[in-house]
């Protein structure tokens, strides 16, 4: 007989007094054993701030199953450890505050890009390279060269487009954007330095 579990990698949970298997993975049994399953307790909730990290691993689920199922066999399918972040009260997004912090953003993220582009516009000389281009194929020597400045420009934005992944609050295509992907790996390591943290922090205290 079988049970299989499929933690997560992280989770949050608010005004709880205990976290229980069905918090962190999903459970596959027969349909009683896995309600069941689902109750168990895996600890109690026990902060002094308001805050707090939690990490429970597959060891500690099969431990828990273990007692009540010896005779079952538990499979994982998921992580092997699961963070739970723990806050004592759900935390509420004012509305102002949220959209004050997206034009900050929008605004460095403006500034820097257009410095960034500016800089690189200058050091390439590419101003002197378009009247060569203009010189070269036009025969005529001008320092406004607009008829490569305005499809220029329109590419550059078109590239930003493209590259980003985003136009008017939409996707162009289903392919996740590169701040997206940014994101994903950032996630992922902030997973994996808190696991650390948490397992050495555990392994100080079994120690003392």
């Amino acid at each position: 007989m079988d049970i299989y579990i499929k933690p997560v990698k992280k989770i949050s949970l608010t005004e709880v007094d205990k976290i229980t298997i069905n918090d962190v993975a999903e459970v596959i049994a027969a349909t009683e054993v896995a309600q069941k399953v689902k109750q168990m307790k895996l600890m109690d909730i026990q902060i002094t701030g308001k805050k707090a990290n939690f990490l429970v691993s597959i060891m500690d689920i099969i431990k828990v199953i273990k007692k009540s199922y010896p005779e079952y066999t538990v499979n994982n399918v998921g992580a092997q450890e699961t963070v739970v972040q723990y806050a004592t009260q759900k935390s509420k997004d004012i509305a102002w505050w949220k959209w004050l912090k997206i034009a900050f953003i929008a605004l460095v993220l403006m500034v820097g890009s257009s410095t960034a582009i500016m800089s690189f516009h200058t050091d390439g000389q590419i101003p002197k390279v378009f009247e060569n281009y203009y010189l070269i194929f036009l025969g005529q020597n001008t320092d406004r060269p607009n008829l490569i400045l305005i499809p220029y420009a329109i590419g550059l934005a078109l590239g930003g487009v493209v590259f980003f992944n985003q136009f008017m609050g939409k996707k162009v295509t289903d392919d996740p954007t590169p701040i997206e992907v940014e994101m994903a790996l950032y996630e992922t390591q902030i997973n994996e330095t808190v696991i650390d943290v948490l397992n050495t922090q555990n392994t100080s205290e079994e120690s003392n």
